[in-house]
């Protein structure tokens, strides 16, 4: 057996999940508003001849009745499918850890939204064990503008900038010279340890730097911290049975560091893309490459840009010749997302779709695989390949490829 490498474009739905409405999100599809704003923009379709003929475009057909077009549609080697979630959530871990192997299966932890969404207890405690003079925010935002709206009085008094979203999540915001990254880390540390009983899924260190509102940027030294997967993962069983795992950008933060062989980390669609290629090339066989491209989540989906969106699926479509030229014909390559991120859906949070299963060897044909019922079946697929033991979730479809 050879490598299997996972591309995970982060928020790229391709049409509403079977329970979209429980969550608000009835009529989201990611991928097709993306394309129809773009033909509205432009006056032609857009054109993704690589993952097109992986059958992309035919997956979101086969799910959506959201009207679009492409240049070409048609696949052409490949098998393509479509996968709902069974998680209770449509977050990060959730996606992850399902695709794996292990659904979350229990109610995260949320904060309302109010004014005052953290608990007035768990933020007195933070700040004392902590020593730092106060916080700011406090409340639900998108990452960007709260920094452009607090960034200064952060800078000015040595508040760290404190937030969430509809996610499961406790995000801290500071300036990396002026508060300085250690002191971040080490606040988010803290806050991990005290959001345990919670159930808060992750605490998330957002540095930023800029000298005041119009050029604050956030940087690439973003660190997740993650609750553990509550049951061993496909990564978990690979590990144990001496095989590689190779972590490109954050994956090793969502899975807690484990499982993981090495961890990598790259800021920027470009720089994960080129050290996944480096992965091909070094790797050994019998090991699983595992990269989440952030990006399209975090810089288009959440920033509700559908125009940064369609470009940087263009540049993805095009570097995935440099990807499949590397792999030898005993390699799989497994493209597919942990959510949905719709940047035309009102609001700034995920939403919850069918994600894709694209699956390459070469030589392939094209296979339909239809719709699956959980993104675990991704996680037996490998369990297969690896000739592992079944997973407790998912049904393969090694027998396809």
């Amino acid at each position: 057996m050879g490598r299997a490498i996972i591309l995970v474009a982060d928020g790229l739905g391709i049409g509403s999940a079977p329970d979209a409405e429980a969550f608000g999100d009835t009529g989201a599809n990611t991928f097709a508003h993306v394309a129809q704003s773009f033909q509205q923009r432009t006056g032609k379709p857009l054109a993704l001849p690589n993952l097109a003929s992986l059958g992309l475009v035919a997956a979101t057909k086969a799910v959506s009745s959201v009207a679009f077009s492409l240049q070409d549609e048609t696949p052409g080697a490949g098998a393509y499918g479509a996968a709902a979630e069974i998680s209770t959530g449509k977050d990060t871990p959730s996606g992850h850890w399902e695709m794996t192997g292990v659904p979350v299966t229990f109610d995260w932890g949320y904060y309302p939204k109010t004014a005052e969404c953290f608990p007035k207890a768990f933020m007195d405690e933070l700040t004392r064990q902590t020593q730092i003079p106060g916080t700011l925010g406090r409340c639900h935002a998108s990452g960007t503008d709260i920094i452009r709206e607090l960034g200064e009085e952060h800078v000015r008094t040595g508040k760290p900038i404190c937030y969430t979203s509809a996610d499961s999540v406790f995000q801290v915001a500071a300036h990396e010279e002026s508060f300085g990254l250690d002191r971040l880390y080490a606040f988010c540390e803290a806050a991990r340890a005290l959001l345990y009983d919670a159930n808060i899924g992750r605490v998330i260190a957002r540095p930023f730097i800029g000298s005041n509102a119009s050029d604050f940027t956030r940087t690439g030294n973003r660190r997740d911290y993650s609750i553990e997967p509550p049951n061993p993962t496909l990564l978990d069983v690979m590990t144990e049975q001496h095989m590689n795992v190779s972590a490109v950008g954050k994956i090793s933060d969502i899975f807690a560091h484990r499982g993981i062989t090495t961890s990598t980390k790259a800021t920027g669609l470009p720089a994960l893309i080129d050290t996944t290629i480096e992965k091909i090339r070094e790797e050994p066989d019998n090991t699983l490459i595992f990269t989440n491209l952030v990006n399209f989540d975090q810089d288009f989906g959440h920033r509700r840009d559908p125009a940064g969106y369609a470009d940087a699926l263009t540049y993805f479509d095009q570097r995935l010749e440099d990807v499949t030229a590397c792999m030898t014909e005993k390699d799989l390559l497994l493209i597919t997302a942990d959510h949905g991120c719709d940047p035309t859906w009102p609001g700034s949070d995920h939403t919850r779709e069918y994600v894709p299963i694209l699956a390459y060897r070469h030589g392939m044909e094209s296979v339909d695989l239809g719709a699956r019922t959980s993104f675990a079946d991704i996680g037996q697929t490998l369990a297969g390949f690896f000739r592992l033991p079944p997973l407790a979730y998912g049904e393969s479809f090694l027998d396809r490829l």
